[in-house]
């Protein structure tokens, strides 16, 4: 009897592909460009396992398309482009990988303030683009210690997060309407409160928390009239946590004295209403901007270790295991073919 059939979305590490491949035949993508989702679903219309990125849409539509899959691995933390409830009606596992990205995650958050705070990114382009003739009193920014940072969002990327900038002794707040006390080791460093006084009182506002339909654009143009004059805004977590063309407006009249991003709205694939680009704004030469393309899991090891932890689900399934780090449990699980 031939293995199943387990399809692979993107580019992945040959270590990954060798942990699949003595349970399942492989359908891998070899190329860093990920397959439509028209590609995707054709794809796994005969397939029992799929191991999923940020760049695919798996929808109820997909599930019915597909009716051999048992199991999507997503090497993914936030799953908002995935209808884990379709799933679950249709019999699919679907996993995550829930740690893993915290720590490199963290660690760009702090990057993308100091590069913005402190115009790294404009200064290092003045070095290439013309001659260096020593100290202009020029580039002149802000700090981050003695500032106020408000956190909202205190997941573990959050905690993270404030837990990288106890060192630069800055006074932190946080929001998050899930949380009631602080763990004891953040008790000391911050403050919780309410959402309208972190925006009021903070100089730094990062953002740390899931895609849903109550966190869409919590960053809109209300949000911001808020906020400190001259404040910045820190997002590592979802695009569509902001509102791009608001925030652009803000920075060209003044509201805001940057932006830093690893993540925009036209990446938030379960938005049928997702711009098709960046708000051409944010990208414009001389923009108070800093801007990443979604790196904050891109630690070669860290990836490796996330694929790789996404096919073990995958395996778990297909040899009849109860896959880690499942976010649902179907009942009604289907069989393999």
């Amino acid at each position: 009897m031939s293995l199943p059939l387990v399809v692979v979305t993107n580019r992945a590490f040959p270590e990954t592909c060798a942990l699949l491949a003595p349970y399942a035949r492989l359908d891998a993508n070899p190329s860093i460009e990920p397959w439509s989702y028209a590609e995707v679903r054709a794809r796994c219309s005969t397939a029992s396992g799929l191991l999923a990125f940020m760049t695919d849409r798996l929808d109820a539509a997909f599930f019915a398309a597909c009716p051999a899959l048992r199991v999507v691995g997503a090497a993914l933390k936030g799953y908002d482009n995935i209808d884990v409830a379709a799933a679950t009606d249709a019999g699919v596992w679907v996993t995550i990988v829930p740690d893993l990205l915290t720590v490199p995650t963290a660690e760009l958050a702090i990057g993308l303030m100091l590069a913005l705070s402190r115009h790294i990114v404009a200064g290092d382009r003045s070095i290439r683009e013309q001659e260096f003739g020593g100290w202009r009193p020029q580039f002149y920014g802000a700090g981050v210690a003695g500032s106020t940072v408000g956190l909202v969002g205190l997941g573990s990327v959050g905690r993270a997060i404030a837990e990288r900038l106890v060192p630069f002794g800055c006074t932190m707040l946080a929001h998050d309407m899930g949380v009631k006390d602080l763990p004891p080791e953040l008790a000391r460093h911050l403050t919780l409160t309410d959402f309208a006084t972190l925006l009021a009182a903070s100089d730094y506002v990062v953002l740390a928390l899931p895609l849903t339909a109550e966190t869409q654009h919590l960053i809109d143009a209300d949000a911001i009239r808020q906020m400190k004059r001259g404040a910045r805004i820190i997002n590592p977590a979802r695009g569509s946590l902001v509102d791009e063309r608001a925030v652009a407006s803000a920075l060209a009249d003044g509201q805001l004295a940057g932006y830093a991003a690893d993540v925009f709205e036209c990446e938030d694939w379960a938005r049928r209403d997702r711009p098709a680009t960046i708000e051409a704004r944010l990208r414009a030469s001389g923009a108070p901007t800093v801007l990443t393309p979604h790196i904050g899991s891109a630690v070669a090891d860290i990836r490796r270790e996330i694929e790789i932890s996404a096919a073990r689900s995958i395996v778990d399934v297909l040899v009849g295991r109860r896959p880690r780090h499942a976010l649902n449990a179907p009942k009604a699980v289907r069989a393999a073919c």
